[in-house]
């Protein structure tokens, strides 16, 4: 009888138990039933509440928690304990900002514009991780609230909450990403209406700015004055527009329907720069100092003055007043990149016609501001006939040039005054002596041409500072020691001239190795700088190089079904090292490597590696015409210019210095490249390839022929 062992047989005590288990179970329901009623008073239907999806959560625990008077004191302690801890959290991190810009000035400059540079390339992966943090989270959110709220709602009531925007809740996530994608596909493109028609160069062609002026005797006129609003609309194509002719066939001859201007070739033809012959636009390679062609000239520097040594000594060279750019042209036959630049309309279309052959050209004029460019970076200046004024007003221009030339670098001066005997040229000619003498270039020689009939005087500049220091008069002065010679955007021209640097391990004080070498070789001069990545700046500077050697390689040249025979010019919109220009340097391309002026300033370092580039801000538009690239690449650009300006109107001077059928390339954040690729369908351009992986994005496009029907008339422009 085991079970008898344990039951209670006392009739007094089991009644009582039994009183107790019914007393127990009577309070428990009563509970149930209170809480139940209170929480179905409590809830409120979906529709009518307004809360964001962290109020949401937080409400949901207070129903968990509103059994008893003691659980709702312990929620609300909970609540100002989390609130004094976010204010706490706040104010000590208000004070690690304080203390982080505090920390930033004391920093170099240099330190600074890569700290910047870091940022702005980290800034759009940072956000589109946030976002992702916060969508997971939300999630994760969600699948928890949802078990709990079937313990606490019937149901069919409040199931789950809508993430998605079609359901009564949405995300400010989605809100910022529809009206984003909104915005996108109500861009209306229209063509531009201007007097310049499909030649358009908004900040040269500003004409409402240009009526204006008080004076154009230095140029004014030809210098830029961009609009206040940057144009959002397309430029046109010429009648008849044809895919550029392939290099180097285009350093011969390209479509007249391309660039229809003829007056160049009626006034110029004589002298062989251009002639029109049927449906093309012939360069029989001419120019008013080498009538007999440019690769003959060439020679005829060389000889007169050894030291030059095209494509070893001297790589990277300035042509003023470049005409068709025939100089420049053939000095890729030397190994000798050559930038040109001349004022727009000076000559109909030179600059035009210069990019269409494919030769690296620019529209700029020496007038009131220094050119977009480093201090003591070209090996060697051209003027041939170039028809600036070098000797007035204190030599103010050729002190300019002064200032972009390499220490020790060359002048070449071939124009009348050095080989005529006129009035005239005999008083320039002296004007120029004694100026030179005064700046400290040495007259290396005078040579004549005999089969041009020209001549030219080679001088150089100085490597170090004892003529300087020797000379009577301070005429023209030195500059102050606060005057940065590479300050170089929007900043008036100054008569003085810098300082030659002497210290070895500064930039300027020694000639770069020789070419090829020096494409791949870190200055000396950087080792004792933070590189704009945050490794040591020689480090930097290797593996970006060798990054995007392996990007070119395995990606560009064989993985994104680009046509490279068809690519002459390419413009690299965000320029660091050079290290995408260094990575293409055995093709038959240049590359003009473009530093924004709110990036870190690694200018002087690509023209340390033998390329060239420019300074410029990408909120306005670029001093070339219209269809001048075949290619465009853009790395982490987008993300930062966003910030500061409409990619719109980005997107708009994008399509208009691209050829039709030309390639764009966009690395960014995954969030931008999304907008950029929306812009580009939008236009009509075919997405080649696109990929996303860890929050960063890369877009391959191809620019079509379309142009909208739509008009849109820019007052600024309208003679």
């Amino acid at each position: 009888m085991a079970m008898g062992k344990y039951s209670r047989v006392d009739g007094k005590k089991s009644s009582s138990s039994f009183g107790l288990t019914i007393t127990i179970v009577l309070i428990v329901s009563l509970s149930m039933v209170g809480a139940w009623m209170f929480m179905s008073s409590w809830s409120a239907p979906t529709e009518s509440v307004d809360f964001s999806s962290s109020q949401t959560t937080t409400t949901k625990e207070d129903v968990e928690t509103t059994t008893t008077k003691s659980d709702f004191t312990n929620e609300e302690t909970e609540v100002v304990t989390e609130s004094n801890e976010e204010k706490k959290t706040e104010e000590r991190k208000e004070f690690e900002d304080k203390n982080s810009e505090e920390g930033e000035k004391e920093k170099t400059q240099l330190e600074e514009s890569s700290e910047e540079t870091r940022t702005e390339e980290n800034a759009g992966e940072s956000e589109d991780n946030t976002e992702k943090k916060s969508e997971d989270n939300s999630g994760e959110t969600e699948e928890s609230s949802t078990e709990k709220s079937k313990d606490v709602f019937p149901a069919g009531e409040i199931t789950k909450e809508s993430s998605t925007g079609t359901g009564a809740w949405s995300t400010q996530l989605v809100e910022s990403q529809n009206e984003k994608t909104a915005q996108v596909s109500s861009i209306k493109w229209k063509v531009c209406n201007v007097t310049a028609g499909p030649d358009y160069i908004p900040c040269l062609d500003n004409l409402q700015a240009i009526r204006k002026l008080h004076s154009t005797k230095h140029y004014e006129h030809r210098e830029r004055h961009c609009p206040e609003e940057s144009p959002r609309c397309l430029v046109s194509l010429p009648e008849g527009y044809k895919r550029s002719i392939k290099w180097p066939k285009s350093r011969e001859k390209i479509w007249y329907n391309n660039i229809p201007h003829t007056k160049l070739a009626q006034v110029k033809g004589h002298q062989n720069w251009v002639k029109m012959s049927g449906e093309y636009l012939t360069f029989p390679g001419g120019g008013t100092q080498f009538k007999n062609g440019a690769l003959h000239y060439i020679d005829f520097l060389q000889e007169s003055y050894p030291d030059i040594a095209w494509g070893n000594r001297t790589r990277v060279i300035l042509d003023v007043g470049c005409g068709v750019a025939s100089f420049g042209g053939y000095l890729f036959d030397r190994d000798v990149l050559a930038l040109s630049f001349a004022p727009k309309d000076e000559h109909e279309a030179q600059v035009q016609f210069a990019l269409e052959r494919g030769i690296p050209a620019m529209s700029n004029v020496m007038g009131t501001k220094r050119l977009p460019f480093p201090g003591s970076v070209f090996d060697l200046i051209h003027c041939a006939r170039c028809r600036v004024p070098w000797h007035i007003e204190g030599g103010k221009l050729l002190l300019e040039l002064n200032r972009a030339l390499r220490p020790g670098g060359f002048f070449v001066w071939s124009a009348t005054p050095v080989y005529r005997k006129t009035e005239e040229d005999v008083g320039i000619w002296k004007a120029m002596s004694k100026l030179t003498k005064a700046m400290c270039w040495k007259l290396m020689t005078i040579k004549k041409d005999e089969l041009n009939e020209v001549g030219a005087a080679i001088y150089q500049k100085p490597m170090t500072n004892e003529c300087y220091n020797k000379r009577s008069q301070d005429e023209p002065p030195l500059c102050k020691d606060s005057d940065d010679q590479n300050a170089a955007w929007n900043v008036p021209l100054e008569a003085c001239m810098h300082k030659v640097t002497e210290d070895s391990s500064k930039r300027g004080a020694v000639w770069p190795e020789k070419w090829p070498e020096r494409v791949e070789t870190a200055p000396q001069w950087l080792e004792s700088q933070e590189g704009v990545y945050g490794k040591p700046a020689n480090e930097d500077f290797t593996a970006d190089h060798e990054r995007w050697k392996t990007i070119v390689s395995k990606s560009y040249l064989n993985g994104m079904g680009i046509d490279w025979s068809y690519v002459r010019n390419v413009m690299d919109m965000r320029a660091v090292y050079g290290g995408f220009a260094a990575a293409l340097k055995d093709l038959k391309l240049w590359v003009m490597n473009v530093v924004p002026i709110d990036s870190a300033d690694t200018l002087p370092i690509i023209y340390e590696r033998g390329l060239f580039g420019i300074y410029h801000d990408w909120c306005e538009s670029f001093s070339t015409y219209p269809r001048t690239y075949d290619l465009l690449h853009a790395d982490h650009l987008f993300s930062a210019l966003k910030k500061r300006c409409s990619l719109v109107s980005v997107m708009a001077e994008v399509d208009r210095i691209l050829r039709p059928q030309g390639t764009f390339i966009v690395r960014d954040d995954s969030e931008t490249v999304g907008e950029i690729e929306k812009m580009v369908i939008s236009m009509k351009w075919n997405v080649t390839m696109t990929h996303s992986k860890d929050g960063e994005g890369l877009l391959s496009v191809q620019k079509s022929w379309w142009r909208p029907t739509e008009v849109e008339q820019i007052a600024s422009a309208i003679a």
